[in-house]
């Protein structure tokens, strides 16, 4: 019998922990423009739209490394690439802190995107050779806790930090987290328990696959013969694009402008939203399990949302509390949206799980990163010439132009999930 003992819990958590730190910083990045919306405006004398779309470039990147991330985590390793994510990430920052054109702000946001990318499916890989198999979903779920802790720190302290010294000296020092998450991740992860002395919990031998690339593609190909994988790419980017476009972007103007709340309260509701959200996932996800049902859960919390934008954009004199009501509960709403990923996984060959999860969360991103700047198209089509200290101001019929997008895909999304086959929560044959 082997004297080589599993890793202990504090050492597995530990190096878990080091990778969900890079994901925290990447859901700080992501919401950070909302609070900073105004001193970005005036700094680059942005439109609304040249602002989405600057907020967007995280987006961009974001998205275009879900399938390559999948790829390099094989290849290279987590603590490769997850050094490598965060160095990049500090350079990007950097970038973003000091740009002095909107050239260099928008390759400072594209470069954040697409390095902190690799951080949840690092995360996810750890999981699976350092913890016990019962304690992956665990480890899984707190992933999303991780998400709206950065979400936190980028609402309300994020705005009294750039009241008092500015957003690019705020930009300039967050820049450190990442540079040293960067080295400790060198320093002490590893792929493996086994290189560190310890027992692996993975059950047979794991090599890189021979050929990733043309496998990958192979894969992406197989998936999208299955309808259930392009309805369920486009449904989420309703609940995913319509909360970061809201929350992550234009909530704070529109809140501080048309309900006279401080940028403090404004940004407060923005996290809330982000906590329901945040609450959500795991009540649709365990009911889903519980009655074995993928697609009724997943249409009622679309219809959720679909209505609530619906209030927003057709009653634009709703009371203030109210509206904050209105906001939470489409946060929660959009929860929904964690179905998606067993609905997919189970729609086709367990063999393409993780093909098809890049993919659904390809589609996730796709939501924040069209919907951000169409707003600001929007809000600048419907801008009636107004001020403030040279920064944009937009009337309350201009938001609801631009919340109509948000309601458009809401409702996009909820008549797409009515044509999936419904799983049973059973998995596909190979």
């Amino acid at each position: 019998m082997s004297s080589v003992s599993f890793p202990p819990a504090r050492l597995a958590w530990t190096i878990w922990g080091l990778g969900a730190a890079l994901y925290l910083f990447a859901f700080f990045q992501r919401v950070a423009p909302g609070v900073m919306t105004t001193e970005l405006s005036a700094d680059f004398a942005l439109t609304a739209s040249a602002l989405g779309n600057l907020s967007a470039f995280y987006f961009y990147s974001y998205v275009a490394m879900q399938i390559p991330t999948g790829i390099l985590a094989d290849v290279w390793g987590p603590r490769r690439l997850l050094t490598s994510g965060a160095m990049v990430a500090a350079v990007g920052t950097l970038f973003f802190a000091f740009s002095d054109s909107l050239l260099l702000a928008s390759l400072g946001r594209f470069l954040i995107g697409g390095s902190v990318a690799v951080a949840f499916v690092c995360m996810l890989k750890l999981s699976h050779h350092w913890f016990v198999p019962r304690q992956f979903a665990l480890a899984s779920g707190l992933a999303l806790f991780i998400d709206i802790v950065g979400a936190v720190f980028a609402g309300v302290p994020l705005h009294w930090l750039v009241v008092d010294y500015g957003w690019r000296p705020v930009m300039a020092v967050s820049a450190v987290f990442p540079f040293l998450v960067g080295i400790l991740i060198w320093l002490y992860v590893r792929d493996d328990p086994a290189e560190k002395g310890f027992q692996t919990h993975i059950t047979h031998a794991v090599s890189p696959p021979q050929r990733p690339w043309s496998r990958a593609i192979s894969g992406l190909l197989e998936v999208f013969r299955y309808r259930n994988t392009w309805l369920l790419m486009l449904v989420p980017g309703g609940a995913a694009g319509s909360i970061l476009t809201f929350s992550g972007l234009w909530g704070v103007p529109f809140l501080t402008t048309h309900h006279a709340m401080s940028k403090g309260d404004a940004a407060a509701v923005c996290s809330a939203m982000l906590i329901a959200w945040a609450i959500g996932g795991p009540v649709f996800g365990a009911l889903s399990d519980r009655l074995g049902l993928r697609r009724p859960l997943y249409i009622a919390g679309s219809a959720v949302i679909t209505l609530c934008w619906g209030l927003i954009v057709l009653w634009p004199d709703m009371p203030l509390s109210l509206l904050v009501g209105v906001l939470i509960l489409s946060g929660f709403a959009s929860g929904c949206m964690i179905i998606g990923f067993a609905f997919a996984k189970e729609s086709v060959p367990g063999r393409l799980a993780g093909t098809v999860s890049g993919v659904v969360n390809m589609g996730v991103m796709m939501g924040p990163m069209f919907l951000q700047p169409a707003v600001g198209w929007m809000l600048d089509r419907g801008w009636q010439t107004e001020l403030l200290h040279g920064v944009r101001v937009f009337g309350v019929s201009a938001y609801q132009g631009g919340f109509v997008l948000l309601l458009a895909w809401a409702g996009a999304s909820l008549l797409l999930i009515m044509f999936t086959h419904e799983t049973g929560a059973t998995q596909a044959a190979h």
